[in-house]
């Protein structure tokens, strides 16, 4: 694209602009006179282009003006955070007014009136490829504010995914082009909370898989570059394909921001960045895939252009803890007590008062957020101490309510270590709430179901795990193992499917976990409850898939086991919390180094051993994870064991690491 030409007086401008301070005075006090806002001298003096022969772009570490105070009435209240800002560069208005015509004739019309001057300049459209480099900058400076057209754009995009999904069970060369972006988009809960919450992005590593495929690309979008080794380890893992072949067809890209917001907000705050994953794709043969689905997410697929794996967000409310509690009643499938929907202190504690005079054996009771992640947004109250003056029977039901309510201040527990009750009731009122039963038991477990709803309408069974929890109240996952006791795991997956049933019908498509909490009532009787549904990506997911991107084999439902492709089945723990000072300094490298003096890594031609993951955390938090595999439930505990004991004696620190159950 050739240079604009300089508008008239553009010489003497550029004159002025390049006198001494002294000489340009006297030209200051000339334009005070105008009685202009400083605001508006100031910006434009920021905006002042640098004399170049590329007329596109700025570089990337020029000078920006500074942010303008958001408008409270623009935040976004899901994240905290002001909406995705407006490019405002100059470089970028001359890039609008000179694609404009053709980019109104090609994008849909929500994105602006085609007045009669922008359907005449049209006559002159600029070539396909600088609209396929810039196209998107249309939607960035001018992006739409009907939330009906945003809907209709994503729907649109929707219907394209049939057409480009493909199971992984099919046998297909076809050119895939996949774009990962594993960001923790989660209401009421903080990122910052969990220690290392950025290098939880690596978890959807497993879906370099997809690299099996000799024709698919991947881009994989991170909020800090992935370490090198941690790259190459995930790529060694996949069979049946050469790693130099895997690499050249792997994209990454980082948005170099440690900040604990969402990484997808990030990705929409980097209009560049966005240009850079469109240069990487086909959008005509690509989609979306995400750990969470929310609004970001749908912006962020209208914005590439392409349709995104995962549940429309209009639909995440049948996902909350009160939506899960409606579809568990619909279902006809047991759950624990409580009440749904609440959204003020007075409403929680009216709630908890009739909980407790319902059932009058409660020993504990839950709060929890509609939205929570790994047990955050969880708290516990103990009916013990003072409460037990107002306890049914002892006390009115006024007398009750009120006490509880002084409690909920006092007296609550929570799963996240900074959390308050100020804050809590904060988010309670903002995004809702439910409160239920503590389930008690001298046998207690806490199973998961996992499903998959595609793009076809086809609900397929996953896995089953029972979740490793710990915490003051057992309230904080800290890993699983699969599968769960043979005595309850095809009880939970049928009724995961009746809930998956629910779910298809009204249009969910991606990852679904059912969580439930299962007790012992007798030798060999097991009592359950489903607890919640997450229509997302959990912390079981990760670790199944990295099993199958060792080996490629199946999950047969009709056991509950994986099988390998001989027939075999295999069995795992895996871990995101397996932590300890003294691990803090080591490298990824290092802890790979440790495990090969050990003998512990993965050997394929066994398809047993250890494959790690969250590497990137060691160093500074002294936490990674792992999945331990083995041919039976004790080899995979015997892996699981033997790689802590290895890390704390090269450690130093003998039995001193955090204990994963």
């Amino acid at each position: 694209m050739s240079a604009p030409r300089a508008k008239r007086g553009g010489r003497k401008k550029a004159a002025a602009e390049t006198k001494s301070p002294r000489a340009s005075k006297p030209r200051a006090r000339a334009k005070a006179k105008t009685k202009k806002p400083a605001a508006k001298r100031k910006t434009k003096k920021a905006k002042r282009p640098a004399k170049t022969s590329e007329p596109e772009t700025a570089p990337p570490d020029a000078a920006q003006p500074p942010a303008a105070a958001p408008n409270p009435e623009d935040v976004d209240e899901r994240h905290c955070l002001p909406p995705t800002p407006n490019l405002g560069t100059r470089a970028t208005k001359r890039i609008i007014k000179e694609l404009a015509p053709e980019l109104a004739r090609q994008l849909p019309k929500d994105l602006g009136p085609a007045t009669a001057e922008r359907r005449k300049a049209t006559e002159n459209p600029q070539p396909a490829a600088e609209r396929a480099r810039y196209g998107h900058l249309l939607y960035q400076v001018s992006p739409p504010t009907d939330p009906d057209a945003e809907r209709t754009e994503f729907r649109t995009l929707q219907r394209a995914l049939l057409d480009r999904w493909w199971s992984l069970r099919d046998i297909e060369t076809g050119p895939r082009d996949v774009v990962v972006v594993p960001s923790l988009s989660l209401d009421g809960f903080q990122l910052s909370e969990i220690e290392g919450i950025n290098h939880y992005e690596e978890r959807m590593l497993f879906t370099l898989g997809m690299l099996r495929r000799p024709r698919a690309r991947l881009v994989y979008v991170t909020s800090q570059p992935l370490h090198p080794t941690v790259v190459d380890y995930y790529l060694a893992l996949i069979g049946g394909i050469p790693t130099a072949h895997a690499r050249e067809r792997l994209t990454l890209l980082s948005t170099y921001d440690s900040t604990p917001i969402p990484l997808t907000q990030k990705i929409l705050n980097r209009p560049r960045l966005m240009e850079r994953i469109r240069h990487a794709i086909h959008p005509e043969r690509t989609h979306l895939t995400v750990f969470a689905v929310s609004d970001a997410e749908r912006r962020l697929a209208n914005a590439l252009g392409i349709p995104l794996y995962g549940v429309d967000p209009d639909l995440l409310p049948i996902g909350t803890k009160s939506g899960s509690r409606e579809v568990f009643r619909e279902a006809g499938i047991p759950m624990a007590p409580g009440v749904e929907n609440l959204y003020s202190q007075q409403e929680v504690a009216e709630s908890l008062a009739s909980l407790w005079e319902a059932h009058p054996e409660l020993r504990r009771v839950l709060v929890k957020l509609n939205e929570g992640f790994s047990g955050e947004g969880n708290a516990v109250l103990r009916l013990a101490g003072e409460l037990r003056r107002v306890a049914p029977k002892k006390g009115s039901h006024k007398a009750r309510v009120s006490a509880l309510s002084e409690a909920l201040e006092t007296q609550l527990h929570f799963a996240g270590v900074n959390e308050s009750w100020p804050r809590f009731r904060k988010t309670i009122e903002r995004i809702g709430g439910v409160v239920e039963a503590y389930v008690e038991g001298p046998k207690k477990r806490s199973p998961s179901a996992q499903l998959r709803i595609n793009p076809r309408g086809e609900l397929e069974a996953m896995s089953t795990h029972d979740q490793m929890l710990g915490g003051q109240d057992g309230q904080t996952y800290l890993g699983c193992s699969f599968p769960a006791d043979e005595k309850y795991r095809l009880d939970i997956q049928n009724d995961a499917l009746r809930v998956g049933e629910i779910l298809l019908s009204r249009g969910v498509v991606g990852r679904v976990a059912v969580d439930f909490v299962t007790v012992e009532r007798k030798k060999g009787v097991w009592e359950r409850h489903a607890i919640e549904i997450n229509m997302r990506m959990t912390g079981t997911t990760h670790p199944i898939m990295t099993l199958k991107l060792t080996n490629n084999g199946e999950y047969d439902p009709s056991r509950g086991l994986y099988l390998t492709p001989r027939g075999e089945p295999r069995y795992y723990v895996s871990s995101d919390n397996l932590m300890s000072s003294s691990y803090a300094g080591l490298l990824p490298e290092d802890v790979l180094d440790i495990a090969a003096v050990h003998d512990l890594h993965y050997l394929p031609w066994k398809e047993t051993g250890v494959i790690f993951h969250l590497l990137g955390a060691v160093s500074q938090y002294g936490k990674c994870g792992l999945t331990a595999i083995g041919a039976t439930p004790t080899e995979a505990r015997r892996w699981f064991d033997k790689t802590r004991a290895a890390l704390d004696e090269e450690t130093g620190m003998g039995s001193h690491s955090k204990r994963v159950p």
